[in-house]
């Protein structure tokens, strides 16, 4: 008690020394440094380096929603200890978030579905290719048949189906005018029945043209219906059809976007514990609108305690090492004296009042349940 008595009196001593000097060395308005709060420097002595520090708990969160709203629900109190996955405080208007899920999982389940059912199909839909392709050989062979066994009339024999449809109808319309001033004569009349003969040859030949016309398109028309069951039975011969099969999944990926895009938004109306802890603070109440990412609840773990230094200068720092052992005392119980380890050194410098300074960061070797977060504390790193 009293080494600790002296070790504050000796800090406080040199603090005033130094602002002494710092006094008879500056005249008129006070620095920027002077006017902020005034933050100890280390002292050298000869039990080692003493120097001021803050309690801070093992970890802690600052928690915020992502969307805004209005608070409907607050499931816990400050104090309270949480796990991970804990549900802190719910927001309202969760009847549309909850819709928009469902609607979202059951088209998954349906996109699923036809892709099950485009797989389970695949044999009958196999069966009905092959079947296609025979009736299409069915129908070209049937076509084929009918072309060939067509007789072609002599005045056609050097013309194809579509020129010859042309040409005869053209002679069907030049026998049809010249008979028609006769069709009203005698049926004994020798020029009607001469007339009346070319015009119902010139109707033959027509009739023929227009039958090889629809024979040959017939079989064309066979032709490409094998080739189109061809195609496809190529496709599915050895599973279902490649291009059903990439919109099924495409389906499913907009599906399964689609639900987690939903589970997220209903999972934004609850704000959940990131860590074990307990909750240190909470700025929200029943009915308070919120706003996206401002810190409305704050977790710690308070299951062991760590004192962070800041100001040691590198002229300190090069005497600390990790695992060094070190005293504490809080300046709000200086009858109690912890004992601690250095964890860590920083690497990265910090500029203070002109110093090159460095971070130390100290686990406590034991606790006291009167320590709270903040609390400032003389820290002596012990040789």
């Amino acid at each position: 008690m009293i080494m600790v008595w002296f070790r504050k009196l000796f800090l406080s001593l040199t603090i005033i020394f130094l602002f002494s000097l710092s006094a008879c060395s500056t005249v008129g308005q006070p620095t920027a440094s002077q006017s902020a709060e005034t933050e100890i420097p280390p002292v050298k002595t000869g039990g080692g380096i003493i120097t001021e520090g803050k309690v801070i708990p093992k970890s802690y969160v600052q928690l915020s929603f992502q969307v805004s709203g209005k608070v409907s629900e607050i499931l816990v109190k400050e104090g309270d200890s949480v796990k991970t996955g804990d549900v802190l405080v719910r927001l309202g208007n969760r009847a549309e978030a909850e819709a928009e899920l469902a609607r979202a999982e059951l088209e998954l389940l349906n996109a699923q579905q036809a892709l099950n059912d485009l797989i389970d199909n695949h044999p009958i839909e196999k069966a009905r290719a092959l079947e296609a392709v025979a009736q299409a050989n069915d129908r070209v062979r049937s076509a084929k048949y009918q072309l060939d066994n067509f007789t072609i009339p002599q005045s056609q024999q050097n013309l194809d189906a579509v020129e010859a449809v042309k040409l005869m109808e053209e002679r069907l319309d030049q026998a049809r005018l010249a008979f028609e001033p006769y069709k009203n004569d005698s049926l004994l009349n020798d020029a009607r029945q001469k007339l009346k003969e070319a015009l119902d040859n010139a109707q033959s030949d027509y009739n023929a043209a227009v039958k090889r016309l629809n024979y040959e398109v017939q079989l064309e028309a066979a032709k490409a219906d094998l080739e189109k069951a061809l195609d496809h039975w190529e496709k599915i011969k050895n599973g279902p059809d490649p291009d059903q099969l990439a919109l099924a999944k495409a389906r499913i990926n907009a599906a399964e976007m689609a639900l987690r895009s939903a589970q997220a938004r209903l999972e934004n109306l609850e704000l959940k514990a990131t860590i074990d802890g307990n909750v240190a603070k909470i700025d929200l109440v029943v009915g308070s609108q919120v706003t996206p990412n401002t810190i409305v609840v704050t977790l710690a773990d308070f299951s062991s305690w760590y004192v962070y230094t800041e100001n040691l200068t590198e002229i300190e720092v090069v005497e600390i090492q990790e695992n060094q052992s070190v005293t504490i005392v809080p300046d709000a119980l200086p009858e109690l004296v912890l004992t601690g380890t250095v964890e860590s050194i920083g690497q990265v410098f910090e500029v203070k009042q002109g110093d090159i300074t460095y971070t130390t960061k100290i686990l406590l070797n034991e606790s006291d349940p009167r320590l709270r977060w903040g609390m400032t504390v003389l820290v002596t790193f012990q040789k």
